[in-house]
């Protein structure tokens, strides 16, 4: 009999989707290989794959989460309800955590941007406790880069799960977490109409830049519609186009740094002349297009520690296309990009690097198609199936189960919950809330108002 695995996505999960749906799905899908999976996504998806049982289900809801997890033998998620993981953590269940995206830092850089109010304050206690929770009961980690691999074993550290046993039996620690990068699809994108004749605007013959991916907080698109606004003035022939703003996980909110873009592509001349948005969000399946078509890719953020610790997917699709990259240093993957030759990169908020680099890259054929050549050597290291083999071994080992001695914050994790209620509800409401939960009324599987609240 085979075993069974059972992969939890916190986000959107179908045609359209952002990274952390992607990643959950390519997970268990590689997964299937040895396992008979289930996928459980937050949102009605769309998607279908013989490969994978797909369920809708709250992934944030204890009472559907606890009960859901038992009889697996395997459960791969990025975080579960504290209570649920702390059943977990009892169990014979082996439970991999997956910590590519350092949630804690991104909250950061995303409230920094942000009004401040009592729920973003109570939020972000409720979602460093799941992380505490999270780094405590997991029998084996994964994240996207050595460099968070460092911050990672620097938190378990400090929570005692690096112990003599521990280092006995693996010095180099792989066997509690090792890295597990975004992947690429094998198969090369395919090539169609997207962006030159179709979006009134953009010609046959321009150049268009291309910002791979959302408009989040923790990103600069400021300096770069600055630098087109300068290059501007001596060409006419330059488009920039962001492909997305709306995340297709209904519960994140606009992000502030996307008003602003537009706002500043409006204050300079440039909105629909020259800085084009894509409102919504290009399907998974039809990115390629937009890549292929692409004369460069671009991509900024900040001075920050979210920058140090991330690993900018989207990026990856640009190797994936072949497509040059210019982007702001400081994060991995970018880096890594830029040390390869697949791409330049400029300083932090630098308007006139920006210019020089776009000004001197996007008409240079020669140097154009040395980076595309070193784009093709680079991309095989990261196909799905290559990098996903740590996750795979990490699965198929054995580990002492942990069995908390203390209750590791549930008290604290109820009342906060609680108190995200009231603020989303209001006393009224969260009461009958409370009614028709202890009554069974409340509907299975039931979607969240909010995708950062666990």
């Amino acid at each position: 009999m085979r075993r069974r695995a059972l992969v939890v996505s916190n986000d959107h999960v179908g045609s359209v989707m952002a990274g952390p749906g992607i990643r959950s799905y390519r997970i268990a899908v590689e997964l299937a290989q040895d396992y008979e999976v289930t996928l459980v996504v937050p949102f009605e998806s769309d998607l279908v794959d013989e490969r994978v049982e797909i369920v809708h289900d709250n992934p944030w809801d204890p009472d559907r989460m606890t009960p859901r997890v038992r009889g697996f033998d395997l459960v791969v998620a990025q975080r579960l309800p504290v209570p649920t993981m702390i059943t977990l953590a009892r169990s014979r269940t082996r439970t991999i955590y997956d910590l590519y995206a350092p949630l804690p830092l991104e909250q950061l850089a995303l409230d920094a941007r942000e009004r401040t109010t009592s729920f973003r304050t109570v939020t972000s206690r409720l979602n460093n406790l799941t992380q505490k929770v999270t780094l405590a009961t997991g029998d084996a980690f994964v994240c996207a880069s050595e460099r968070q691999r460092d911050f990672w074993l620097g938190a378990l550290l400090t929570l005692g799960r690096v112990d003599h046993e521990q280092y006995a039996r693996d010095p180099a620690l792989r066997s509690l977490i090792d890295v597990v990068p975004f992947g690429l699809d094998p198969q090369p994108p395919a090539p169609g109409p997207a962006l030159r004749g179709v979006v009134p605007g953009i010609g046959g013959t321009d150049k268009i830049l291309l910002w791979p991916g959302g408009v989040w907080n923790w990103f600069d698109p400021l300096t770069v519609i600055r630098a087109v606004h300068e290059l501007s003035r001596w060409r006419d022939d330059l488009r920039l186009y962001f492909l997305g703003l709306k995340h297709p996980n209904p519960g994140v909110p606009e992000m502030a740094m996307a008003v602003k873009a537009i706002a500043l592509a409006e204050q300079l001349g440039l909105l629909d002349k020259k800085v084009f948005f894509n409102a919504g969000w290009v399907p998974y399946a039809e990115r390629g297009r937009y890549l292929l078509e692409a004369d460069l890719a671009v991509s900024a953020h900040f001075d920050d520690v979210e920058t140090r610790f991330s690993f900018r997917t989207r990026l990856l699709d640009c190797l994936w296309a072949g497509l040059p990259l210019v982007t702001t240093c400081g994060d991995t993957l970018g880096d890594r990009i830029v040390a390869a030759g697949a791409g330049r990169s400029v300083g932090f908020g630098d308007v006139d690097g920006w210019i020089a680099a776009i000004g001197g890259l996007v008409d240079a054929s020669d140097e154009l198609e040395n980076v595309r050549r070193a784009a093709a050597e680079l991309r095989p290291l990261f196909e799905w199936s290559l990098v996903l083999r740590p996750l795979l071994r990490l699965a198929s080992a054995t580990a002492p189960s942990i069995r908390p001695t203390a209750r590791l914050g549930v008290r604290e994790y109820f009342w906060l919950r609680l108190r995200i209620g009231l603020e989303l509800h209001g006393a009224q409401g969260m009461a009958q809330r409370l009614v028709a939960r202890a009554a069974g009324r409340r509907s299975a599987g039931r979607s969240p108002s909010r995708a950062s609240v666990p």
